[in-house]
């Protein structure tokens, strides 16, 4: 079994995708939600690191208190918005998977068939209708 890890929203359906396509390879993943545990600010700074993006791009606008925050202020700084997200996780985007093959912010959820160390076992569809996988565990071309 690889080590597997996602941050995950169960509310969310980019999320659910994103974990039943891991379970789809196969594997089982450590499942944290992270409104419940939320990451401390090592991990959180090791995240973004690992994958490489901005602090700023891990900020999710719809659904949290980023306007009320203020949060697209360009002055503010990385460690003020990992701050902003350490105080109101909800401000996290999701899904965050981690894998042997690296670190995704899984949007879309199909995202993380580029870093899953086992190949996907059968056809997957979103719950939106739109399939991912086909029957012989292949890629649908475009998604």
């Amino acid at each position: 079994m690889a080590d597997i890890k996602i941050y995950h929203n169960p509310q969310c359906g980019t999320s659910r995708n994103t974990l039943a396509l891991i379970r789809n390879s196969g594997e089982e993943p450590e499942v944290i939600e992270y409104l419940k545990t939320p990451p401390d600010r090592e991990t959180l700074k090791q995240l973004v690191a690992d994958m490489g993006i901005p602090v700023r791009k891990l900020l999710r606008q719809k659904g949290t208190p980023y306007e009320e925050l203020k949060l697209s202020d360009p002055a503010l700084s990385d460690e003020q918005l990992l701050a902003a997200m350490l105080a109101h996780p909800i401000l996290m985007n999701r899904p965050i998977v981690v894998t042997p093959l690296g670190t995704r912010l899984c949007r879309p959820s199909e995202a993380v068939l580029d870093i899953l160390p086992a190949p996907q076992q059968g056809a997957f569809t979103k719950e939106d209708g739109e399939q991912v996988i086909n029957d012989k565990g292949e890629r649908v071309v475009g998604a």
